[in-house]
């Protein structure tokens, strides 16, 4: 059971006397007048406050308390106080601890029982988990029906020596007074044991990875049991391989720049999870292609050079391809590719580096194809039946459909204001009158119209020698024969050289001798009767002294030196030996003298 008393009055005092010389020595006594029963046992706790501030606390089962100064000083001049508190000692059994195992594995329960056999509830049970170099947690339960407490405590990672304690308490009202009756502490040790450690994880390189390098990463730990045990390899939140029932994990790639970052490994058992992590850094081996074309927007039948470049670095196995909905269409395993273009070829090029085992592919690259429009002129068709008497109707054709029907004498005229590059180019007419003869029909005409531009060339071709030969060839993709081809030289009034007419679609004009005033651009045109002009893109000559030219002048500057060097020293030596002539004449004259 628990023993009562009472404070019924609480007396402070000074000795000597409240007035101390300095230097003097002074004691401050603290009285507690207590009344008890015979069966009581009470510890006091006193408090001394000076001007408000503790200057003094002991704990003890007699009635006073000093507080000693021995060398009293003005410092200690003020209003002292005392205070006293009477707390219920405990005289009670020990409660009981206990747990349902001795050694625990990380992420197990272990379950607690707290049990004060010698008392009735209701009591209030406080159960205490202590970690080294932290503060214990505690758990309240209290019990209304029963002397006893049970509680779980799941044992973590960094657990190593489990310590529980558990204590008793409850609150008893005697008179005006409530104390806490608090039932001694009961410790429980509790050894651990861990599932696993903490993985290691490793890489083969260690450093320097550059990519293109088989990189290895391996993964292990050492278990405690074999049971239900998951090793997992992951880069940011993708897992790249995971093994079960296994102490170690391996997981190789070739290396790429999009390999740097973070790895994780991660064991697992049940509820207990440990990691390690790694930062990898893989260097680049080459920089990204660039696909360089000729020109973005192409006329259809024109040619595009597309080139591949890496910079510093000239050695790599190149493709270029286009893109398609379906797939990548390879159009050439190579560096550069020269190309004539139509309508179908319109869409987005790249082109790829292989080295090592790594492919890199440049930005798209778009080109515009556009189908060249037509130019034309009018046509003009005459259909003439020598023979017939009139009057005399006649239908002209173009392909297979009739384009006019005329009603004349001996002839009809037919204009086709729409010709193109894609007509057929076929003609005819046929012819009839009021006789029984029937239908006479022409023979087929066919034109063509001249393509949009015609091409010129030299051989040979930007710088030509003086006194040599030079040929320029003029051509067209297509048109009906015969074709009038013109060559001319830009100047302030564009001069016309040199004309044909040719049933070709293609014309060479030798000019024999090159001279100095031929330098300029050139250009050629071409037409014929189905079609206007059409005008090549203009080429520059450079007319140069041959070679033999050279040499001559050079030889002449080179004698013209030395002639005037020699005249230079004549002129020096004749000088120096008029000098000499004069000096002899001189000194006789002197030793004359």
């Amino acid at each position: 059971y628990i023993n009562t008393e009472y404070i019924s009055i609480v007396e402070i005092r000074v000795q000597p006397s409240v007035k101390v010389k300095n230097g003097d020595p002074m004691a401050i006594i603290c009285h507690a007048d207590i009344s008890k029963n015979t069966d009581f046992q009470l510890k006091h706790n006193f408090t001394i406050f000076k001007d408000g501030k503790l200057v003094f606390m002991t704990v003890s089962d007699k009635e006073d308390a000093r507080y000693e100064i021995p060398v009293a000083k003005s410092s200690h001049t003020g209003n002292y106080e005392c205070r006293v508190r009477a707390d219920v000692k405990l005289r009670m059994t020990k409660p009981i601890l206990t747990a349902d195992k001795k050694e625990v594995l990380e992420g197990e329960v272990v379950k607690l029982r707290c049990e004060l056999p010698e008392e009735v509830p209701p009591l209030d049970f406080v159960f205490r988990k202590i970690k080294t170099n932290s503060a214990p947690k505690e758990k309240l339960v209290r019990e209304r029906n029963q002397n006893f407490s049970e509680m779980d405590y799941y044992v973590e990672e960094g657990d190593n020596i489990l310590q529980f304690d558990c204590f008793g308490k409850r609150q008893i009202k005697i008179g005006s007074y409530i104390y806490m009756c608090i039932y001694h502490l009961y410790v429980y040790l509790c050894s651990l044991a861990e599932p696993f450690i903490k993985p290691t994880l490793i890489t083969r390189p260690s450093n320097n990875i550059t990519e293109g390098d088989q990189i290895k990463f391996e993964c292990s730990t050492v278990v405690a049991q074999m049971r239900d045990i998951e090793i997992i390899l992951q880069k940011n939140r993708t897992i790249l391989n995971s093994v079960r029932d296994k102490k170690f994990l391996k997981y190789s790639t070739v290396a790429t720049q999009e390999d740097s970052g973070e790895y994780l490994c991660k064991v697992e058992q049940g509820a207990v999870s440990k990691t390690t992590k790694m930062n990898v850094f893989v260097s680049e081996l080459f920089p990204r292609p660039t696909l360089f074309a000729s020109m973005t927007k192409v006329d259809e039948n024109k040619e595009i050079l597309l080139d591949c470049r890496i910079n510093g670095l000239h050695t790599a196995n190149f493709s270029i391809v286009r893109k398609n909905s379906s797939g990548d269409i390879l159009l050439r395993r190579s560096r550069v590719l020269e190309m004539r273009v139509n309508v179908n070829d319109t869409g987005s090029y790249t082109c790829k580096a292989e080295v090592k085992g790594i492919v890199k592919e440049s930005h798209l690259v778009c080109c515009a194809l556009e189908k060249p429009r037509a130019h034309w002129k009018p046509l003009q068709l005459i259909c003439h039946s020598v023979m017939g008497t009139p009057p005399i109707t006649f239908r002209f054709y173009k392909g297979d459909k009739i384009k006019k029907n005329v009603t004349n004498d001996t002839y009809a005229t037919f204009l086709d204001e729409n010709t193109g590059l894609n007509d057929s180019g076929e003609y005819k007419c046929d012819a009839r009158n009021n006789h029984s003869s029937g239908v006479k029909t022409s023979n087929v005409l066919n034109i063509t119209v001249i393509g949009k531009d015609a091409s010129l060339g030299s051989i040979p071709y930007g710088e030509v020698e003086v006194g040599s030969e030079t040929a320029f060839l003029c051509s067209v993709k297509e048109g009906s024969l015969p074709i009038h081809f013109k060559f001319f030289k830009k100047t302030d009034r564009d001069v016309l050289l040199h004309e044909a007419r040719e049933y070709s679609d293609r014309t060479i004009w030798h000019k024999k001798t090159m001279k100095r005033k031929d330098t300029g651009t050139y250009y050629c045109m071409a037409s014929n009767r189905a079609s206007g002009e059409v005008r090549s893109r203009p080429i520059t000559i450079n007319v140069i002294l041959a070679a033999w030219q050279k040499g001559v002048i050079a030889a002449f500057v080179l004698t013209a030196i030395a002639g005037a060097a020699a005249v230079a020293l004549w002129w020096f030596l004749r000088k120096k030996k008029k000098g000499n002539e004069r000096f002899p004449s001189l000194w006789g004259q002197m030793h004359h003298s």
